[in-house]
């Protein structure tokens, strides 16, 4: 009998300790980041992904420092969510990918907002609306999308800009950033180069390159910040903070900081 008593002591003492170690459990698993932003938090800093080849809005300055417009924007939308800003450079064919398998929280770095990537992530409001341009040496006789057939076009790889190129009947050069392309055209091996407006704009200017712009757009895109599908709270605190760092005259000062207007 006494053993008897010993057992069922023994086996509550058990019961109670169990139960407590599942209590202690599930209270750990309720204290654990189980959303983006909510690790985004946790972790104090949010990264956010560009080429670093996009000047003027994504590059390397002379102290070797990712910087630009996009830069700016993303440390804008760190401080709003208060957490610090981490800028990433990769490359931009594998972008979407990284994003997908959580190498980092977006990306932030003059993406457009098309139907084939919208099946992949989700975007942001769009932040600023461009477009497709061509870019030719000054002395050459193109003058429109239509005379780009046979010719040999230098574009980003993986960018709009190369399905456009494609479609259009040239013969594409991809490159990993515009500044190489150009490079290319100015030594005379390329006809034309399709880059973004103010891109081909900031490096005419920057470098002095006898290049011009010929021809309307070819297409306006609208650039967003492409967020993981699994990250809905994310894209709404992103999409807030672009709302009020518009209404606020943040985005504006930004903005006429790298092209003397507002872009949006």
């Amino acid at each position: 009998m006494k053993k008897l008593k010993l057992l069922i002591l023994a086996t509550l003492i058990l019961l109670v300790m169990t139960g407590c170690g599942a209590s202690k459990s599930n209270s750990d698993s309720e204290k654990t980041p189980a959303t983006t932003l909510e690790k985004i938090k946790a972790a104090g800093k949010i990264t956010f992904a560009m080429s670093g080849q996009y000047p003027p809005f994504n590059y390397f300055n002379e102290e070797n420092e990712l910087t630009g417009f996009d830069v700016e924007i993303g440390q804008e939308i760190a401080k709003r969510i208060n957490v610090n800003p981490e800028p990433i450079a990769t490359e931009w064919d594998g972008i979407i990918a990284g994003l997908t398998t959580s190498k980092f929280d977006m990306i932030l770095g003059s993406m457009a907002i098309t139907d084939e990537r919208l099946q992949k992530v989700n975007f942001s409001n769009p932040y600023y609306r461009s477009g497709a341009q061509i870019i030719v040496p000054s002395d050459s006789t193109i003058s429109g999308a239509d005379d780009l057939k046979g010719k040999t076009v230098g574009v980003v790889l993986g960018t709009t800009f190369e399905t456009k190129a494609r479609e259009l009947g040239a013969n594409v050069n991809t490159y990993k950033g515009d500044p190489d392309a150009f490079h290319d055209m100015l030594n005379g091996r390329l006809d034309a180069v399709i880059t973004d407006k103010i891109v081909g704009l900031n490096a005419i200017k920057n470098n002095n390159y006898p290049f011009k712009l010929v021809g309307d757009l070819i297409y306006v895109e609208k650039m967003g910040i492409a967020i993981r599908k699994d990250s809905p709270e994310l894209l709404d605190a992103v999409n807030k903070a672009l709302t009020d760092m518009m209404d606020d005259g943040t985005y504006k000062a930004i903005s006429e900081k790298y092209f003397n207007q507002d872009i949006r």
